[in-house]
């Protein structure tokens, strides 16, 4: 069932047009990523589709009653409550009736007869329409959510308004999915998420029961979340079928079946028009240049393909090799002012090895790679450099540029000898041209600067670089360009990313670091994850001894039979409390019955006095069911 569209949808700003033609439909079940080029108007075109903006023209058509909720790339909510509070706001409904169903329970001691007998039918609705609902488990689930998000009991009862603006974000989101809307629009939900944090959200969103429509830079979470991609042009929006890895695939193919017709009808044209001007001055030959021209007319001109739109074209390269062995690091320990972060660290880096650091937030990972390149001290051991290496470093602080040179000064002061022309050839691969060289680097994005500064080690040659979250700032395009000269580079790599598609495609080799010290995995990041659970899966290494091996499986068996006992005497129970609660409302129902068909004022007594302990007993069975129950869950 479509639940959203929008139909030729137009977007201009001040007579700008910004795009026009758009087309979408949104499903019930949908898992749709919004891609396109920076300034496309992905996020022009989410407002307008929640509302937040108009077209310029075109229609948007929703469902009735259709719920969205939209978290925006700088999302805030002001309040003065604590988080918890602030969660338990999305259950308002829910802990209304809860209330209501306490009235009524105290209510069902005052009646009798017929008013009491419809209070228990509206009693038994109301009960399985707040169990329906998750009446029963809505705070078990704010708890899940908030440490999800990284909001731990310790945090449930501070203020939001003493939250930093990173944090607020993650709570708004973690508002939006407790209230479960029909559509979440998302514009870049990752930011402020660590690794782990983003994990969890795409575990989440997979199972999500809404309609999805997703903006992010970060592919890898587009590929675990999205079934559709949506592709954003200035004047349509195409669909494709799959996650963002396979719409890159389909995208390359659709663009080379374009641009061989557009290049087909170039060549058309251009031998239309010459026999056009060769011939339609001539008498014997002005009629067939007619038809030509004619034709010409008629003839409805293909655009020029996407992908003739310029592209940064980065390239690294090494003036010489290095030995086989680049870098030895050993028994090392990292951090600052005598803190230790992790230690020992111990690696051994090949010749054309591409290595990726990863680990927790705050574990050194820069501080690892800032230790390598000489910018601060290993607090213990040290690395020791192979012969021939020449090393690059890329900052993501960026301070190795001066803010007070201009784009064409900031790479002609670093390299005197080479000539205006091979610096401005250079900047123009990295999309600095014109004017752009004049600005002034303080003036400049920070994906302006990220693209200045991998310029500037691109004309180093060195064989061996180091990069410090490379990828930061720049956009889908440029970071696919990136990876690609760094695939190419016939150098050795060690770097630091937070983007998980990029580690895929350019590690060989994955080093984690932790307060313990450096394991090293010989594959891409999910070859690492693939390693990680299954070594977390595994159970206890098996000891030298077989006895102690023997022991501890035993163990291991003695635990697991355990367990499943305690299941089985779960369920027991709760199929013995099941029976036992359809017993008390047959019982209770023939109570109502006997007392509809007297009069008699003591056995009238009698019988209140039954049904208030068959409530009672009925009321201590429900709770214990409900606890059962959610332990059988856990």
């Amino acid at each position: 069932m479509i639940i959203l569209q929008g139909n030729k949808l137009e977007r201009s700003f001040s007579g700008e047009l910004l795009f026009d033609n758009i087309t979408i439909r949104i499903a019930e079940r949908d898992r749709l990523a919004l891609v396109g080029r920076n300034g496309a108007g992905k996020t022009t075109l989410l407002k307008m589709l929640v509302g937040e903006e108009e077209p310029t023209s075109g229609e948007i058509s929703r469902k009735r009653d259709l719920s969205v909720s939209y978290l925006a790339q700088d999302s805030r909510f002001e309040s003065e409550k604590t988080i918890f509070e602030e969660m338990l706001q999305v259950f308002a409904g829910l802990r209304e009736s809860e209330q209501q169903l306490r009235t009524m329970e105290t209510k069902m001691e005052e009646l009798s007869g017929s008013d009491l007998e419809k209070l228990m039918a509206d009693y038994d609705q109301l009960t399985e329409d707040f169990r329906s609902q998750g009446g029963f488990t809505y705070e078990a689930d704010i708890k899940t959510i908030l440490n999800g998000f990284k909001f731990d009991a310790s945090m449930w009862e501070m203020k939001i308004s003493d939250l930093s603006g990173g944090q607020n974000t993650r709570l708004a989101l973690a508002k939006m999915l407790l209230e479960k809307p029909e559509l979440l629009v998302l514009d870049e939900p990752t930011n402020h998420l660590d690794v782990e944090t983003i994990a969890w959200l795409e575990n989440y969103l997979s199972t999500y029961p809404g309609a999805l429509l997703i903006v992010s830079h970060d592919r890898y979470f587009l590929d675990k979340v999205a079934t559709t991609t949506l592709d954003l042009t200035r004047h349509s929006l195409d669909r494709y079928a799959g996650n963002y890895s396979r719409f890159v695939d389909l995208k390359a193919e659709r663009l080379a079946a374009e641009t061989k017709r557009y290049e087909k009808q170039s060549q058309t044209i251009a031998k239309l028009e010459d026999f056009v001007q060769r011939n339609i001055v001539r008498a014997s030959t002005t009629k067939r240049a007619q038809a030509r021209r004619k034709q010409l007319e008629k003839m409805q001109t293909l655009e020029k393909p996407q992908s003739a739109q310029k592209s940064a074209n980065m390239t690294f390269r090494a003036d010489k090799a290095s030995g086989n062995v680049v870098l030895t690091v050993s028994d090392a320990a990292i951090g600052y002012n005598g803190k230790v972060l992790s230690q020992p660290l111990n690696l051994e880096v090949r010749k054309l090895d591409a290595i990726a650091v990863v680990g927790p937030n705050g574990i050194g990972k820069s501080t690892f790679i800032k230790s390598i390149a000489g910018e601060i001290p290993f607090l213990k051991g040290g690395a020791r450099y192979g012969a021939n290496v020449s090393t690059g470093y890329y900052d993501q602080n960026q301070s190795h540029l001066t803010k007070t040179n201009t784009v064409l000064e900031e790479l002609w002061q670093a390299f005197p000898t080479s000539s205006e022309l091979e610096i401005r050839n250079r900047l123009g691969a990295f999309l600095f041209s014109g004017e752009d060289v004049k600005k002034s680097v303080a003036m400049l994005s920070g994906g302006e600067r990220a693209r200045l500064l991998l310029a500037k080690l691109s004309m180093e040659n060195n064989n061996f670089l180091l990069l410090d979250e490379p990828t930061n700032h720049l956009d889908i395009d440029s970071k696919e360009v990136l990876e690609n000269a760094l695939i190419d580079f016939e150098g050795t790599l060690i770097f630091v990313s937070h983007d998980r598609y990029f580690i895929n495609r350019v590690a060989t080799k994955v080093l984690e670091i932790s307060a313990a010290g450096s394991q090293l995995y010989l594959g891409d990041y999910d070859y690492y994850l693939s390693k990680k659970a299954e070594s977390e899966s595994q159970k206890e290494p098996r000891d030298a001894s077989d006895k102690s091996s023997e022991s501890s499986a035993s163990v291991d068996y003695q635990k697991q039979k355990a367990s499943q006992k305690e299941q089985r005497r779960i369920k027991r129970r709760i199929s013995d409390l099941e029976q036992q609660l359809d017993s008390l409302a047959a019982a209770g129902q023939a109570v109502q019955t006997q007392m509809a068909a007297t009069n008699e004022a003591d056995e009238l007594a009698d019988l209140q006095e039954k049904l208030e302990e068959i409530g009672k007993e009925e009321e201590q069975l429900i709770e214990e069911w409900t606890l059962l129950s959610e332990q059988a869950e856990e």
